[in-house]
């Protein structure tokens, strides 16, 4: 059940996620990629999802090319099932769909320049958790070819992502936690901020499934956070305190960017918290009156 519930999780956040980056991404560019990795994985339930939400861009892809590129070890079912979801879409030409066996790392980066992924807004979802090994770095980095460039990357239990750093500006990470073990670890990598802001309201947006909760990987107390639109905000509120004792005094524009590249959290909640920190006595402000605006300095 737990397997299960995490995978829902999993595909509701790429479909939240891709249904609003592909009208933006093709109201800004002529030609937009989407990559998924693994396709195999979970016979192609997840590749299919992606494809439908692609498919639903129908009018939009008129005068452009929205093309999407499937990796895995053996895509002969799962190619097929994704050309006729396509096909059915009635985008024509401009929706198209290119699959590659042989493995993820053998083939994403050779296939991503085949098609002239170089410059064009590109999105890839490599769900590697249950993969034989997880990708390798340079699978990732291969990825930001594109402009702007974002990845999502599921990884499995006790993993770490430091080594998937390299060329993502903007990175931040969840665990998928059903007990006190290591979780899967959801990862996203981003050129553009506006890109992170989607993620995270993409992640606390989706429905909850039984037993599933997050988890900041920077939290020290390893809290279990509910799956809510206004999320528990001890862990920030101890990341946050951590920060200024590590740091020293920052202002509010700081520890929200903070809030939202370095935890689970988006800017938003780093107000919130910050406000209650204030009124708690907890922190001081500089100036000490008037609205928390971003250049308020907030001091232990």
């Amino acid at each position: 059940m737990s397997y299960d519930a995490i995978a829902q999780i999993k595909q509701e956040v790429l479909v939240r996620y891709l249904e609003a980056w592909a009208p933006a991404a093709l109201h800004r560019a002529r030609r937009v990629i989407y990559v998924h990795g693994y396709a195999d994985s979970d016979d192609g339930s997840t590749a299919e999802a992606a494809m439908r939400v692609l498919a639903e861009q129908s009018d939009l892809v008129r005068g452009r090319e929205l093309t999407m590129v499937a990796t895995g070890d053996d895509l002969g079912d799962v190619g097929p099932r994704l050309s006729a979801i396509g096909e059915q879409s009635g985008a024509g030409a401009g929706l198209a769909v290119h699959t590659i066996s042989g493995g993820t790392d053998k083939t994403l980066p050779v296939g991503l320049k085949a098609i002239g992924a170089q410059r064009v807004p590109l999105l890839g979802c490599l769900d590697a958790a249950n993969a034989s090994e997880p990708p390798a770095p340079a699978t990732v980095a291969a990825l930001t070819a594109g402009k702007p460039a974002e990845v999502l990357l599921v990884l499995p239990p006790g993993a770490k992502a430091d080594s998937y750093r390299t060329g993502w500006p903007l990175f931040t990470q969840v665990e998928l936690a059903v007990s006190d073990e290591p979780g899967e670890l959801l990862v996203f990598g981003a050129t553009a901020g506006k890109s992170l802001e989607g993620f995270k309201e993409a992640l606390w947006s989706v429905d909850e499934f039984a037993g599933v909760r997050y988890r900041d990987p920077g939290d020290p107390d390893r809290h279990l956070i509910d799956i809510s639109l206004t999320p528990h905000p001890g862990p920030l509120r101890r990341e946050i305190l951590a920060r200024l004792e590590r740091g020293g005094e920052a202002t509010v524009t700081e520890l929200r960017t903070y809030a939202l590249t370095e935890t689970v959290y988006r800017a938003a909640d780093a107000t919130r918290v910050l406000h209650a920190l204030v009124d708690a006595g907890t922190v001081t402000r500089r100036p000490a009156h008037g609205r928390l605006g971003g250049d308020v300095v907030i001091s232990l």
